[in-house]
C-alpha cells in the first residue's frame, strides 16, 4: 500500500498539482482554519471512505504543509482526524470482517451502535485539530463548523448504517464535501481569522498573504483535482459492480505454510495459501492503476515540463525510494510482530487474562482499549477486528453482556486506535519530511486518545446497562 501511495503523492506534486490544489482552495476560503478542518478532516475521511490503507495519510498531510502547517502539527493531523472513518471505511472492509468473526445476532444492532461509539472520535478529531490550531480562542471561532461537520460526518454515517454499513462512511464524507461549499460562503468561515481573535497559532509556519505574490499554477483546480476523480472511479468501479468484482477477486496470491504448534498447546493449522492477498482488487492496486492513469495524462499536458520549467527537476522514481525504503521497513517489522503474537497465542492469552480479572462492567470499559491495541499493533481496524473480532464476543457471553454492545466497543477502538498506530505516524513522517519526529507526532495523538478511550469506555457502559 505504502509504495503506490506515495507513487501517487510523487506523480501529482511533480506535475505541481499540488501547488494548484493549495492555491484553489485558498480562493475558495481565505479561513486558514476552515481549509485545515477542511483538507484534514474532511477530505482524509472521504479517501479513507474509499481506498483507506494509509491514502489520506499520504495524500493530505502533504497538503496540510502547503497551505502553511507545521509538518510535525501536519503529521498528527493527518493521522488523527480520519481515525473516525477507519472502521465502516474503505466501503466497510472493517465491518464485514467483524461480522464474519464475532457471530453476532442483530446485525443493524450492532452497525447503530458502532457508529453512536464512533461518533466520540468524529466530534473530537474535528475540535483537536482546532485546538492545536490555536488552542481555547480557535475553539471558540470554530466551534459552530465543527458541529455542523461532525453531524454531517458521524450522524450521517450512522443513519446510513441502519440500512447499508459498507457505504456509510463514503456516503456521509461526500456529504461533507459537498457542503464545504455553501459553508466556505458563511462570512465567518470566508474571511481570514482577524489577529486579535486568535493571536496565536502555534501550528501555522506563514501567513497566507505572501500567497498573494506567488505564480499562477500550471494546472487548473479541476485538473488538480484529477488524482481523486480518478480513485474514487476506479474504487467504485471495482467494488460495486458485482461480475467485475468476483473476476478479479479470483486472482489471489499466498504462500503455502504447514501445521505449526507451540510447546504451550497453540496450534495453527496448515493452509494452501496464507493470508492470501486479491491482487487486482486490494487498494494498492487501485492506486497502482490511478497512478498510471494520471502520469499519462498529466505527461500528455505538458505539466511536468511546465513544472520543471519552475522548480528545480526532481526524479519521481528516486524520490519514490527516498520515501518509500524507510517508510516500508518499520511497517514490515510490526507486522511481523503482530502475526508472532498472534500465531503464538499471546494475544488471545492477553485478551482473556484481562477478561478473567475484570467484572463485567469494568470489561465493558476497557473492551474499547482492547480493539485500540490490536489497531496500535497492526495499524488496521479491519486486522484489530480480525484479532480481537472473536474474543471479545466470546467474553461478552461469558459474562452476560450483549454481544452487539461489546463488539461496537471493539469497532470503536479499532478506528481510534489508528492515532498512534506506529505504522500510520511513520508513513506521515516519512511524506512530511521528518523521519525521527514520530515521538513528537505522538505527543500530540496520544492525550487525544487516551481522553476517547474514556469516554467510549464511560459510553459502552451506558450502553451495557440501559440493554439490562
Amino acid at each position: 500500500m505504502i509504495w503506490p501511495a506515495l507513487l501517487l503523492y510523487q506523480i501529482t506534486k511533480q506535475a505541481g498539482a499540488y501547488d494548484a490544489l493549495r492555491q484553489g482552495i485558498s480562493r475558495f476560503s481565505r479561513n486558514d482554519l476552515f481549509i485545515i478542518l477542511a483538507l484534514a478532516w474532511v477530505f482524509a475521511s472521504f479517501l479513507q471512505g474509499i481506498a483507506g490503507f494509509g491514502a489520506p495519510v499520504a495524500v493530505v498531510v502533504p497538503l496540510l504543509i502547503t497551505v502553511g502547517v507545521k509538518p510535525v502539527y501536519a503529521v498528527a493531523m493527518g493521522v488523527l482526524a480520519h481515525a473516525w472513518a477507519r472502521f465502516f471505511g474503505t466501503l466497510g472492509v472493517g465491518w464485514l470482517a467483524l461480522l464474519r468473526v464475532s457471530e453476532v445476532e442483530n446485525v443493524v444492532r450492532t452497525a447503530f451502535e458502532s457508529a453512536l461509539l464512533i461518533l466520540i472520535p468524529t466530534y473530537l478529531g474535528g475540535f483537536l485539530i482546532v485546538w492545536v490550531y490555536g488552542r481555547g480562542p480557535a475553539v471558540r471561532h470554530a466551534w459552530p463548523l465543527v458541529l455542523i461537520l461532525g453531524t454531517i460526518l458521524g450522524v450521517g454515517q450512522l443513519l446510513v448504517a441502519l440500512f447499508s454499513p459498507e457505504l456509510s462512511t463514503f456516503l456521509a464524507a461526500a456529504a461533507a464535501l459537498l457542503a464545504l461549499y455553501p459553508l466556505s460562503r458563511w462570512k465567518k468561515y470566508g474571511e481570514p481569522i482577524p489577529i486579535e481573535e486568535i493571536p496565536e497559532r502555534p501550528a501555522m509556519t506563514q501567513t497566507r498573504a505572501n500567497e498573494q505574490k506567488e505564480a499562477a499554477p500550471v494546472m487548473s483546480l479541476g485538473m488538480s483535482c484529477l488524482p481523486y476523480i480518478v480513485l474514487t472511479v476506479v474504487t467504485l468501479g471495482v467494488l460495486l459492480i458485482p461480475p467485475l468484482n468476483a473476476m478479479l477477486r479470483q486472482v489471489q496470491i499466498g504462500l503455502p505454510f504447514p501445521t505449526v504448534e507451540t510447546g504451550f498447546g497453540v496450534k495453527n493449522a496448515a493452509v494452501a495459501r496464507y493470508a492470501p492477498i486479491s491482487v487486482f482488487t486490494h487498494p494498492g492496486m487501485m492506486l497502482l492503476v490511478t497512478s498510471i492513469l494520471v502520469w499519462i495524462v498529466y505527461g500528455a499536458g505538458g505539466y511536468y515540463r511546465a513544472w520543471a520549467d519552475r522548480h528545480t527537476p526532481e526524479s519521481i522514481w528516486s524520490a519514490l525510494l527516498i520515501d518509500a525504503v524507510p517508510a516500508s521497513v518499520p511497517v514490515i517489522a510490526f507486522l511481523v510482530t503482530s502475526r508472532i503474537l498472534d500465531h503464538s497465542g499471546q494475544v488471545l492469552t492477553l485478551a482473556y487474562g484481562i477478561a478473567a480479572a475484570s467484572p463485567p462492567l469494568v470489561y465493558a470499559g476497557i473492551a474499547s482499549v482492547i480493539g485500540a491495541l490490536g489497531a496500535f499493533m497492526t495499524s488496521s481496524s479491519t486486522a484489530s477486528c480480525v484479532l480481537f473480532g472473536g474474543v471479545q464476543s466470546s467474553v461478552a457471553q461469558l459474562h452476560g453482556m450483549s454481544r452487539e454492545t461489546i463488539i461496537a466497543a471493539q469497532a470503536a477502538g479499532s478506528a481510534y486506535g489508528n492515532a498512534i498506530a506506529p505504522a500510520n505516524v511513520v508513513l506521515g513522517t516519512s511524506v512530511a519530511g521528518v523521519k525521527g519526529q514520530e515521538g513528537a507526532v505522538l505527543r500530540i495523538t496520544m492525550p487525544w486518545t487516551v481522553l476517547v478511550a474514556v469516554l467510549t469506555g464511560l459510553a459502552t457502559v451506558a450502553l451495557v446497562v440501559f440493554a439490562r
